[in-house]
Formats: structure tokens, C-alpha cells, sequence
């Protein structure tokens, strides 16, 4: 059985391992390397079973670490022609790095990881839909404004799914931030709130899926408790039930030693 540990969940860094069999990958790589090899060792987990580093695009939560572990690990990466431009161009990564893009799928060490769409202030953003080498199927799904049909169609296709669940509408509206910053998060290229990710959740769970991570939570606009229940509330209005039809749980900032089978 696959498996999934969320190393670091937040707008502090993101960075997800996933296991199938013997090999892993890597999406995102948003703190420093020694804070991503304590979390890994804290999970039993080493880099030296990633056999590749995808990213879904260029903001400092999720490339942070990107050009040490590239120097130091000879690991191959994967994003999108337009992230990778803005990682060559700004020197976010070594020039000794093996570097890829991925236009729509590519299959290493036994996983087949496709593109999905995304729609976030970026230079070409994404998120990934993933077979593990056992046939599981996962996708993560952050940093977007909406979830455009692409990202529905994998959504409904998986077992397991990390969804953007950023914020709390009323909190963010009533809350510090400038007015500016509050427009581009709830705009169509800013964050998935907790209501919007809660009433996609009854059609995702209906086709298929039974994990569910709530991923990339604010945390100054949200809580656990704030997103959790409004997820759980509208797959109970859709006649769901928790831990027997599905899943839930919210990824942590900083990991804590749990992973999740799937």
C-alpha cells in the first residue's frame, strides 16, 4: 500500500512525500534542507529513496530548499516549462541540476505523475495527479483560486486527495491584512477557501475517493477546527459519513510523525 507523509503544510513551507513500494517522490520542497531531512528522519524516511522532485511553482514556501537539495542529491526535477524558466532565470537552482519539464505526464521508478491545472499568481502553477507503482491514486491540489475541470477530473479519480483548505473568508475579510493582499487571496488566482474546497467535496467523495488532507491552511485566516468542520458539515449535508465513508484530516505545519496509507 502507498503512503503519504505531509512534511510541512502551511505558508511557513510545503513539502509532501510519497511512497509506493521502495521509491518515493517529492513534491514541493519549501523549507531548508536540514528542516526537510529532520522531518524526514523523524518519519523514518531518507532523500535517498526520492527518486525525483516535482514542484508546483516558484513561491518561496515551496522551492526554499530546492537549489541545496538539488547540489547536494543528484535528483532528477519536474515542473512546468514556465516554473522552470523562473527557476533557471533567477538562479533558484544549479546549473548541474537535471532539470525537466512536464508538459503532461512522465513516468519514474515506477509512479506515472500527470500535470493538473491550477489557477494561482505564478509563473505556469500546477499540481499533480500520481499512480503509485501499485495502481493508488493521489492528487494534491493547492495554491489555486478555483479548481479548474482538469483539477476536478483527477480529484474525482483518486483515492487520496490534499486539497487546499487556505482560509476562512470571514476571518480573512475582518482580519490585518491590507486590503490588496485580502483581493488577491480570495481573487480566482489566490487560495481555495474553506467553503469553496467544502462544496467540491460531496462530487469527490461520490466518484471515489476516501482520504481526504486538507492542505496549506492559513495561519493567521483559519484554523483546523474552522476547516475541518465546514468540510465535514457539507459532506454530512450530502449524506456522507465521516470514517465510514471517508477520511478526513488536516495537514500539519510542521510534520509530527503521521503518514497516511492509501
Amino acid at each position: 500500500m502507498a503512503k503519504i507523509v505531509p512534511l510541512f503544510s502551511s505558508s511557513k513551507g510545503n513539502s509532501y512525500y510519497i511512497q509506493g513500494n521502495s521509491s518515493a517522490i517529492l513534491i514541493d520542497a519549501g523549507r531548508n534542507l536540514k528542516q526537510l531531512e529532520l522531518a524526514l528522519s523523524a518519519n523514518y524516511l531518507s532523500m535517498q529513496n526520492v527518486r525525483a522532485i516535482f514542484v508546483t511553482h516558484e513561491h518561496s514556501d515551496h522551492i526554499s530548499a530546492l537549489k541545496v537539495l538539488l547540489k547536494r542529491y543528484d535528483i532528477p526535477l519536474y515542473t512546468s516549462r514556465g516554473t522552470l524558466d523562473y527557476l533557471t532565470r533567477t538562479d533558484k537552482v544549479p546549473a548541474s541540476a537535471r532539470l525537466n519539464v512536464i508538459t503532461d505526464a512522465v513516468e519514474t521508478a515506477g509512479f506515472r505523475v500527470e500535470r493538473v491545472e491550477t489557477s494561482h499568481d505564478a509563473a505556469e502553477p500546477c499540481g499533480y495527479f500520481v499512480t503509485t507503482p501499485d495502481g493508488r491514486r493521489m492528487s494534491l491540489v493547492t495554491d489555486t483560486g478555483y479548481l479548474t475541470q482538469n483539477a476536478r477530473q483527477a480529484l474525482s479519480r483518486s483515492h487520496l486527495a490534499v486539497i487546499e483548505s487556505n482560509h476562512d473568508i470571514d476571518m480573512l475579510r475582518e482580519g490585518m491584512y491590507p486590503y490588496i493582499l485580502k483581493q488577491r487571496i480570495l481573487s480566482d488566482s489566490g487560495h481555495l477557501s474553506n467553503a469553496a474546497c467544502a462544496e467540491a467535496l460531496p462530487d469527490f467523495v461520490g466518484s471515489g475517493l476516501t482520504r481526504i488532507i486538507l492542505g496549506h491552511l492559513s495561519e493567521e485566516n483559519n484554523t483546523p477546527h474552522l476547516a475541518l468542520n465546514e468540510s465535514i458539515d457539507a459532506l454530512s449535508h450530502a449524506g456522507m459519513v465521516r470514517n465510514s465513508d471517508y477520511l478526513i484530516d488536516v495537514a500539519p505545519v510542521a510534520t509530527n510523525g503521521k503518514s497516511v496509507l492509501f
